[in-house]
């Protein structure tokens, strides 16, 4: 009985110690500032690349469409000589 006296003292001289000691200051919060400019700076290369993406697309477009107004006149241009080859067999 003495020992579980003994123990049940010494618990609660040793929590009221604990108790009284200085508590951990806490941390200080981060400044928002620098995510909010990285933020800013992947939206802004974001949209950079989006119309970046855009304008290869809108020339691709137009390339390839040249390309087939090209293969059109030359099919035109082929078929007409081809017309030309064939009145000059009939004439001969």
């Amino acid at each position: 009985m003495n020992k579980l006296l003994a123990t049940l003292v010494a618990g609660l001289f040793s929590a009221a110690v604990f108790a009284q000691a200085t508590p951990a200051t806490p941390a200080t919060p981060a400044t928002p500032a620098a995510p909010a400019a990285s933020a800013a700076a992947k939206k802004d290369d974001k949209a950079a690349a989006k119309t970046e993406k855009k304008e290869e697309k809108a020339a691709a477009k137009e390339a390839k469409k040249e390309e087939k107004a090209d293969a059109k006149a030359d099919k035109k241009a082929t078929t007409k000589a081809t017309k030309e080859e064939k009145k000059e067999e009939k004439k001969s």
